[in-house]
């Protein structure tokens, strides 16, 4: 499973639009309305990476509302939750 990250800018009135229509992608497992330069952020988990091309610019790049994208693919992970889980040993 490879996770990237995209970072969207919207065309002017689209953020909720944007937003709504990542979040129904199977792909995308998270998507937050942010501010600073990007209006939002969607965090994408596909199969591999040959998956990734096909998401971002056949798919998300071509959304209506859409102006901008830049992706980021994660290497590792390093979420406190994440190393929870793998260290418990279910004992409370």
């Amino acid at each position: 499973m490879v996770t990237a990250i995209a970072l969207v800018r919207a065309e002017k009135g689209m953020v909720t639009d944007v937003a709504e229509a990542l979040a129904e992608r199977d792909e995308v497992a998270e998507v937050y309305s942010v501010s600073g330069p990007y209006d939002v952020v969607a965090v994408l988990k596909v199969k591999d990476l040959d998956a990734l091309p096909d998401l971002v610019a056949g798919r998300l790049q071509q959304m209506n509302g859409v102006a901008d994208s830049e992706t980021l693919v994660a290497f590792r992970t390093y979420s406190h939750q994440d190393m929870e889980r793998v260290f418990s040993l279910g004992i409370d």
